[in-house]
């Protein structure tokens, strides 16, 4: 097999962006670089990986399942080459954590204070955003790390290490007239706004189960005007029972929520990236956080 790496990224990028001049655009290179590099490697591996007969490829059987298995190799290449760069480094200097701004404020303090006890000299800059905002700004390298809800498919070059999961509350204010419903259907709430989650763009990845809504970036804000009675909401339950509201809010149940109600917290980084100490301890001490907590 002489198959490269090269012939494999061309093959991988052309399957998922759809098309060879997708691929070549993404890798910075001509459509028939791409188109060549995938003929080369059809050639090494003895067999044709697109039916070329449609307008766009189109992968065959024996395609489909190099495609898993490319991407696998690819993954794997991409941890070697970290690990290789982490074994000429020293405890790394700086790094930055990319954090969900509704993630439990208590635990995360008490991290990071051990964090400061633990590497004094380390230079720390913390950054946070909301939904997908975090696994893009991982993913770009403004960030080392990212602390985020995992609801939504990740870029391609992240891995994600699960350290938790939350439950969704269903959230009004005490005045708003769902309130004296303890266990609304979903066509009562239909009949009122709901306040939703987007990113920092007013992109969400989920439809609102109101066709009348609102898209707030902040979780927080989402409460504080829950509780103005602008309309209802579901938010992580932990921010609903904060100290700052759990006793002006009234939660009903989600007996007739049709969503997935739980969600997964977990941190995030780039798998071609050198994993050095410090993050190694971070890893560590997050994967049983919030179980201590």
């Amino acid at each position: 097999m002489n198959w490269t790496l090269d012939e494999l990224n061309a093959f991988v990028y052309s399957v998922k962006l759809g098309s060879f001049s997708a691929a070549g655009r993404r890798m910075g290179k001509a459509q028939s670089r791409v188109s060549t590099a995938i003929s080369n490697l059809e050639a090494d591996l003895g067999f044709e990986l697109f039916d070329r007969s449609a307008k766009l490829p189109v992968l065959t059987a024996l395609g489909e399942e190099m495609f898993i298995e490319a991407q696998a190799v690819l993954a794997q290449c991409q941890r070697l080459h970290a690990r290789a760069m982490t074994a000429t480094l020293g405890e790394e200097v700086a790094l930055t954590v990319a954090m969900d701004e509704a993630v439990p404020v208590n635990a995360f303090e008490n991290f990071f204070l051990r964090v400061s006890t633990q590497f004094p000299m380390l230079k720390l800059t913390i950054i946070n955003g909301s939904q997908e905002d975090i696994a893009l700004w991982v993913d770009e390298g403004r960030a080392d790390i990212g602390i985020m809800f995992h609801t939504a498919l990740l870029p391609d070059a992240l891995e994600f290490m699960s350290i938790g999961q939350f439950k969704h509350s269903l959230v009004v204010s005490p005045k708003h007239v769902l309130a004296q419903v303890k266990t609304p259907t979903l066509e009562q709430l239909m009949q009122y706004r709901q306040l939703a989650i987007c990113d920092r763009t007013g992109q969400s990845q989920s439809q609102p189960l109101s066709p009348s809504y609102w898209y707030i970036d902040s979780y927080y804000y989402i409460v504080a005007l829950v509780l103005q009675g602008v309309g209802w909401a579901l938010v992580p339950e932990h921010v609903a029972k904060t100290e700052w509201y759990s006793d002006e809010l009234t939660e009903l149940s989600t007996e007739y929520i049709p969503d997935p109600l739980l969600v997964e917290i977990g941190v995030v980084n780039r798998r071609d990236k050198e994993i050095g100490p410090v993050m190694r301890w971070f890893f560590k001490e997050l994967d049983c956080l919030l179980a201590d907590g």
